[in-house]
């Protein structure tokens, strides 16, 4: 891509290159730059980009555009010109909030639905005319079969993180939602990667479509710090516990395997004095709304997260990450990790890891190509965990007993004198008791940014 390439230079309508240039972006990242073009040109589209590549603004943009375009008198009540699936309410939220910050100068309108909250809203919301519906595959079905949204007048399809809702199972739905389209329309499908499963849903969905990739399949940023800490599954919580305290991080975004898990991790920091919230499938969308608000603004300084909850979650400067456990399924270990490192900005990203979770270190390792870093934490010993704490993980421990081991600390593992190597300063502050509006997305404070939009 051309360095000196910008947005105008893309032929967005003025309207957009205006709410563009106010949330200070100029230039467009090679998702973008590559992918507005093949949407104006209203063919369908293949495209591999992993979270935090600006994948979002790369299909808003130029569906905006192509919408205003085109004529509006003949929108109807509850019956959409473009249909935006995503696997998650995070997510749906989240692209929702950039049609709306890239549309503001326009008259086209956009609504948001999910599960988890009262769907009568969702149909007052449905009486008035919508060009843009941002989704979940389950919730809309739920207005199909209620006769409160007519889908017969979609002109654009977005499958969003479409390797996401196959592996949440959301295949039939999609098959389901399909059926009711129109059979003319474009097609737009991003996925993390082009897996076998994703090459057979655009087979299905799909017709003449360009592809295009951003990055090599399952790279890891040069600009993310990678470690791995031995220890036993049953010291896990106090341990992390005293890294972030005595690291004085003030935004740390934690990975567990359960749910569970989330929920006595969070606790357990809370107890220790930390601003902590756990979000997952079970949280009212009202607490996972404001837990995600309060960790964006920085009134919340730890964020336990199951993966799937965490899809939706897109901070240009998020510094820290820890795997609280390894996924076991390597590919979201680098969709994890991705979080963080972004726009120009270095991130540390530690991994708590006990013996059980050797195959799937192993397994890391080999997809990211090349052995991540074994460090130790100056200062903690095992007899520092409380005396209850080695039972109270029970429930969180993986299937076979892990002794503790370490191995030295390598180079540059440290820096600062903390571990993982944020100089971030000591402290954090309470968590939010306010509330945001279901659905509306959260608007965190931004730090000032430069490039392209990572939305």
């Amino acid at each position: 891509m051309n360095t000196q390439t910008d947005f105008a230079s893309l032929g967005l309508a003025e309207p957009l290159l205006r709410a563009v240039s106010e949330t200070g972006y100029t230039a467009p990242t090679p998702i973008q730059a590559q992918a507005i073009p093949q949407v104006l040109k209203g063919g369908d589209l293949l495209a591999a980009a992993q979270t935090g590549t600006g994948k979002t603004a790369g299909f808003t943009l130029p569906i905006l555009h192509r919408l205003l375009s085109s004529p509006m008198a003949a929108r109807k009540p509850g019956r959409p010109r473009c249909l935006i699936l995503t696997p998650t309410r995070e997510l749906a939220a989240q692209v929702e909030e950039s049609v709306r910050t890239y549309g503001k100068h326009t008259a086209i309108r956009s609504l948001v639905m999910f599960g988890g909250v009262n769907i009568n809203p969702q149909i007052n919301a449905l009486r008035k005319p919508v060009d843009i519906l941002v989704a979940t595959p389950g919730r809309l079905l739920d207005h199909a079969q209620q006769k409160t949204v007519d889908l017969s007048g979609v002109e654009i399809l977005v499958l969003d993180e479409a390797d996401r809702m196959l592996d949440m199972g959301f295949i039939r739905d999609i098959r389901r939602i399909l059926a009711l389209l129109p059979k003319q329309r474009q097609n737009l499908l991003f996925s993390a990667t082009f897996s076998d499963e994703i090459r057979e849903l655009s087979k299905g969905v799909l017709n003449d479509a360009v592809e295009i990739s951003v990055a090599r399949r399952n790279t890891t940023s040069e600009l993310v710090q990678q470690s791995v800490v031995m220890t036993e599954q049953a010291h896990k919580r106090d341990l992390i516990s005293y890294i972030i305290r005595e690291s004085g991080w003030h935004q740390v975004l934690v990975f567990t395997r359960t749910k569970h898990g989330a929920n006595r991790l969070a606790e357990k920091l809370v107890k220790d004095g930390l601003s902590a919230a756990a979000i997952h499938g079970n949280k009212s969308q009202a607490a996972r709304t404001r837990a995600l608000a309060g960790f964006k603004d920085g009134k919340v300084a730890v964020l336990v997260a199951t993966d799937i909850a965490a899809r939706g979650i897109d901070i240009d400067q998020l510094p820290n990450v820890i795997n609280f456990e390894l996924p076991n399924v390597p590919e979201d270990y680098v969709h994890r990790i991705g979080r963080t490192g972004r726009a120009g900005s270095e991130g540390s990203a530690l991994s708590l890891v006990d013996r059980s979770e050797i195959k799937f270190l192993n397994a890391i390792e080999k997809l990211i190509k090349k052995p991540i870093d074994r460090t130790t934490i100056d200062g903690w010993t095992p007899s520092m965990v409380q005396p209850d704490s080695h039972h109270s993980d029970r429930d969180d421990r993986p299937p076979r007993q892990a002794r503790p081991g370490a191995s030295a600390r390598p180079d540059g593992a440290r820096r600062n004198g903390r571990p993982g190597g944020s100089p971030a300063g000591r402290g954090s502050r309470p968590a939010s008791s306010g509330d945001r509006r279901e659905g509306a997305g959260s608007r965190g404070s931004r730090a000032p940014r430069s490039g392209a939009p990572r939305s």
